[in-house]
């Protein structure tokens, strides 16, 4: 009996020491999927708390425990508001991450050891006019019954919807929001964020400062990378390696959530196919373009006010929230935030050639180049970071993603993750904004919707 007893004492004391040595290591060097973890809900809590008003324990819960990895749901965050930082913590002690807000640039993520540049935008200066929407705030809603029907149908807005606005001859037609969401909610577009940055390429052009056949784009490219194209970068047919896949840690992940100046990580990447000859899609892309634009303006200042001086005041889209990394790098890939009525704005400016109120604030023409297909995407994609066609969702591998949908030809979309989408018809005169939380494995297809109201204002 005693060598018994003493053999369960030293279990005892093993195991009481793994699990010591564990946690040791958890909190002193947390592997990188605990940190991606914590960085991400301190992102998404920081920025929904500050930008959007939202409440965190719901953020927390809605937003990043239920839809998401199940490591994220034994993750604690802690809201300082008077500071605007939001700290993230696997059950509130292991691989803390942080995540601070900045006057006009939103929520930066702030990876452990890093230091975040003390920077903030100049505020706007949106001149409040009363002219009919898209120009003003006076909307005029549709008392179309065959809109109002479609827009109340649960199935054809989808799992999840936020938003849904929809503008017809330049008039907010039909408008429906989710429970605790409005027309002044800021709501994130992921990847539609990539067609706004596009479109501030498109600015530049217009002023001469950029050009889409530039290369030789960053000085460290001194090798094969200096043949890579503006326009290369555009198409996502840069050549250069970047892992897109989301749930694990990969080059996305890693360069959203571990690294404080994502385009000197994803500029960092070799080359793997010839510029211009292989599609891949790649957010790391996206954060590239907002480094080159913002270097083509030269004063650090003003490039973080450019943005709202050259396209959101101008377009009235006073919600509009472009945030940046730790560097002062917009994430041109994923982190805008604005009104669904705003999102709309956006829509009609493209569907309007990049005219707004008699103004031409991108190229004649430049948004038909944008809707170029780029030859290596297959014709999915275009030369402007959008697409061609609408979301995949539960499209079987092989077939087009808008079979079993009739819409018009020249429809193009911006897409986002988690079912956020803007659908322009020029043929129709029609732009529909759908947000929501709307995760791709439920399946859902924002072209039944869309569909529909074609059909209804025809």
């Amino acid at each position: 009996m005693r060598i018994v007893i003493g053999i369960l004492k030293w279990l005892v004391i093993l195991v009481v020491l793994a699990v010591v040595a564990a946690a040791g290591w958890l909190y002193f060097a947390p592997p990188d999927l605990i940190r991606v973890g914590t960085g991400y809900t301190a992102k998404i809590v920081c920025s929904s708390v500050f930008i959007a008003g939202r409440d965190p324990e719901q953020v927390l819960a809605v937003d990043v425990q239920a839809p998401g990895h199940w490591l994220l749901g034994y993750i604690d965050v802690d809201v300082d508001v008077s500071e605007g930082v939001v700290s993230a913590a696997l059950l509130g002690i292991f691989g803390e991450s942080r995540a601070i807000d900045r006057a006009g640039l939103g929520c930066a993520s702030v990876p452990a050891g890093s230091v975040i540049e003390a920077i903030s935008a100049t505020p706007g200066s949106v001149t409040a006019r009363q002219s009919p929407w898209p120009q003003g705030d006076l909307v005029e809603p549709s008392t179309d019954t065959k809109i109002a029907a479609i827009l109340d149908d649960a199935e054809l807005t989808g799992p999840g919807m936020r938003a849904v606005v929809v503008v017809h001859d330049g008039r907010i037609v039909g408008e429906r929001y989710g429970e605790g969401f409005s027309a002044a909610t800021p709501l994130l577009g992921w990847s539609m964020t990539k067609t706004v940055n596009a479109a501030i390429v498109g600015t530049l052009v217009q002023e001469g400062l950029l050009a889409t056949d530039q290369q030789e784009l960053f000085e460290r490219w001194d090798d094969e990378r200096a043949a890579i194209s503006l326009a290369d970068m555009l198409g996502m047919a840069s050549g250069l390696e970047f892992n897109e896949d989301y749930g694990d840690v990969t080059d996305v992940t890693r360069m959203l959530y571990l690294e404080p100046d994502m385009a000197a990580f994803a500029a960092s990447k070799p080359l793997t196919a010839e510029p211009g000859a292989a599609f891949n899609y790649s957010s790391g892309t996206a954060v590239m373009i907002s480094r080159i634009w913002q270097d083509a303006i030269g004063e650090p200042q003003n490039a973080l006010d450019y943005p709202r001086e050259a396209l959101f005041d101008p377009l009235g889209m006073e919600s509009a929230v472009l945030e940046v990394d730790a560097s002062g790098t917009f994430v041109g890939s994923s982190y805008l935030y604005a009104s669904a009525r705003d999102w709309a704005r956006f829509g009609q400016f493209l569907l309007g050639d990049g005219e707004w109120d008699g103004r031409q604030i991108l190229p004649g023409g430049f948004v038909d180049w944008m809707r170029r297909p780029v030859p290596a995407s297959d014709g999915e994609y275009g030369q402007g970071q959008l697409w061609l066609h609408g979301p995949r969702g539960g499209t079987p591998e092989g077939e087009e993603s808008d079979a079993g949908f009739t819409l018009p030809d020249d429809a193009f979309w911006a897409i986002g993750h988690d079912g956020q989408t803007i659908t322009m018809i020029p043929s129709q005169n029609l732009v529909v904004v759908r947000l929501g939380l709307t995760p791709s494995k439920l399946g859902y297809k924002p072209q039944a919707l869309v569909q529909a109201l074609v059909e209804a204002v025809e």
